[in-house]
Formats: C-alpha cells, sequence, structure tokens
C-alpha cells in the first residue's frame, strides 16, 4: 500500500512562515515528479509548485518570490517553504508524487488528504 501523507499546515498571521512536509511511505520503485496544490472554499484546485525527481522546480507566477519547493529523494519527501503568507493563502494545500510501484510500470498520481493552512488578516 501506498500512502502520501502531508504534514505542517496550521494557523499563521499574515506575512508569517510555514514549511510543509509531504512523505511517500510503502513499496515502491521510484517517484517522478512531486508537487503541491491547493484548494480554497468554492475555488478549484490549483497548482502551486512542482519538482521532477531531477530538482527542476516549477512555481505557480503568483507565488513566485515567496513560495519555495523542495526535496529529499532519499527520504522520499517534498517540502514546500511559504513565506510571506497573505490570506488568500488560505486553503487545503495537497500533495501529489508520481509513483511508479515497479520497474516497468507507469507512473501514477497519488494524493495526500490534504492540509489545512489557515492566514489571518
Amino acid at each position: 500500500q501506498v500512502q502520501v501523507a502531508e504534514s505542517g499546515g496550521g494557523l499563521v498571521q499574515a506575512g508569517g512562515s510555514l514549511r510543509l512536509s509531504c512523505v511517500v511511505s510503502g513499496s515502491i520503485f521510484s517517484i517522478n515528479a512531486m508537487g503541491w496544490y491547493r484548494q480554497a472554499p468554492g475555488k478549484q484546485r490549483e497548482l502551486v509548485a512542482t519538482i521532477t525527481n531531477s530538482g527542476s522546480s516549477n512555481v505557480a507566477d503568483s507565488l513566485k518570490g515567496r513560495f519555495t519547493i523542495s526535496r529529499d529523494n532519499a527520504k522520499n519527501m517534498v517540502y514546500l517553504q511559504m513565506n510571506s503568507l497573505k490570506p488568500e493563502d488560505t486553503a487545503v494545500y495537497y500533495c501529489n508524487a508520481q509513483i511508479k510501484r515497479y520497474r516497468y510500470s507507469t507512473a501514477y498520481d497519488h494524493w495526500g488528504q490534504g492540509t489545512q493552512v489557515t492566514v489571518s488578516s
């Protein structure tokens, strides 16, 4: 069984910082891209940032300069450092991992349950 689990969410004041973590556990062969998405109440899920297994990253234009994604391949973890948080960053943040269970299998998307980030004004 493969599991994707986020942690690190919480309540923070505007201007503050949070660091989200996501770990992949279970029997897997490899992980391709990993990423973070978020969904605010009444809105569609949107891309926050992605990172390949070689470390090439992409952050949504509106978040560049405040959010940084990083990854530890040895630990099967991905992180999202969020600085200068704003009330509009309030959302449930989801971790995504493209996982290959076996050497010759296709990589499939796996999602975590999400972690709530609330930014107060």
